[in-house]
């Protein structure tokens, strides 16, 4: 080696000693500003029940919700006519399973379940809304038992099951209980995923390339879902009178916006998804996030929390359950949501349609919760 090469050689390592040493300036840590908390004692949400100086409740709603669907950006086109085709039917206990396609916005026709009781007559209906999971691989099949598949999709469907769920299908069981049951995949799960493969990367990647289309995929997500309530509602199965929706995490995220935000839903069961915005952005708890994509509501915490969303949904009946354990939900933040939405409640004397449990379970919806929800559902639909 030659001297100059030696001595250039010597100089790179002190230089990155150096730096190394040398303490760097930061303004981010764990993906947040470190003037997060400065930012959180500006989100005073003035539109809240309560807060905005609105008297009327019903003026409130519709006030409420259309600061949401300005903030939501543009919703997806309606499809100009369902054209709803039954690809395969499976008659199970009870009830007939049906594979169907249907026109769900101008952009997507989609497949789904629906489950249909062997009782003549309107039945009560269900929208059975699925996790995240960051498993994306399925959707719909989270929620009910899915057939005409291979086995790899059967065997993912079978063990999401069973560890989420305790092995049943919540949209099956409420089917064998009476109920009309759709369900479909959101956008990035199941059968509407990414051809690259889909993980939470890709999902990131999405909700900022919708947002350079002036979308919100977040937002996307909740007009679908409205969407998917209105085909629902005009199936001659369906009582369109009686519609209830439920889901777990995200699908319980799901369930209590679908209910502040679609008139067709008179009960909601929102399993595992309750917090505050303050407690999900948090030194303290370590709990970070990351822009949550799925619930990503941006302007919409300008003017609401997630609790004040919530209860746009009253008067109607709402369950909400959540885990003692569950490490993604802090329970006082859980606590402080449910006295906020009972106050609401109770404001418009129907205290008794709002009902919260905070039980000694983790992140996910037992048997023991399937049938409290079953029976909420049978109480008000």
């Amino acid at each position: 080696m030659s001297r100059l090469t030696t001595i250039l050689a010597a100089a790179a390592i002190m230089s990155a000693s150096a730096l190394a040493e040398t303490p760097r300036a930061y303004e981010l840590q764990r993906d947040m500003p470190l003037f997060l908390d400065s930012l959180k004692k500006e989100l005073t949400y003035p539109l809240a029940w309560g807060t905005s100086g609105i008297t009327d409740f019903k003026q409130w709603k519709e006030t409420a919700r259309a600061a949401i669907g300005g903030e939501l950006l543009p919703p997806p086109p309606r499809a100009a006519n369902y054209d709803m085709e039954v690809l395969a039917t499976e008659k199970r206990d009870g009830y007939t399973a049906k594979k169907i396609a249907f026109n769900l916005t101008k952009y997507s026709r989609v497949t789904g379940y629906l489950l249909v009781p062997d009782t003549p007559g309107k039945h009560p209906a269900i929208v059975a809304l699925h996790d995240h999971g960051a498993h994306f691989t399925i959707g719909k099949e989270k929620m009910i038992r899915p057939f005409e598949v291979d086995s790899l999709t059967l065997a993912d469907s079978d063990a999401w099951a069973r560890n989420l769920y305790e092995g049943r299908y919540v949209g099956d069981y409420l089917a064998q209980n009476g109920y009309t049951v759709l369900s479909t995949d959101a956008l990035m799960w199941g059968e509407r995923g990414c051809k690259e493969g889909s993980d939470n990367t890709h999902l990131a990647s999405v909700a900022g390339n919708m947002l350079l289309l002036g979308r919100n995929l977040a937002g996307w997500m909740t007009y679908e879902d409205m969407y998917a309530t209105e085909f629902l509602a005009s199936l001659p199965e369906t009582d369109a009178r009686r519609i209830g929706c439920v889901g777990l995490s995200m699908g319980g995220y799901r369930s209590w916006m679908l209910a502040a935000m679609s008139p067709l839903i008179k009960a909601s069961a929102a399993i595992c998804w309750m917090t505050t915005q303050s407690a999900m952005m948090d030194w303290k708890y370590g709990r970070h996030e990351r822009g949550g994509f799925a619930n990503n509501l941006a302007g919409v915490y300008n003017h609401l929390d997630y609790p004040h969303i919530a209860s746009i949904a009253c008067p109607n009946a709402m369950l909400i359950v959540n885990g003692e354990t569950d490490k993604l939900f802090k329970p006082h933040a859980v606590r402080e949501c449910y006295d906020i939405m009972h106050k609401v409640w109770q404001s418009q004397g129907v205290g008794d349609k709002l009902e919260t449990h905070l039980l000694p379970m983790g992140h996910e919806m037992p048997r023991s919760v399937q049938k409290m929800t079953l029976e909420f559902f049978d109480r008000n639909l």
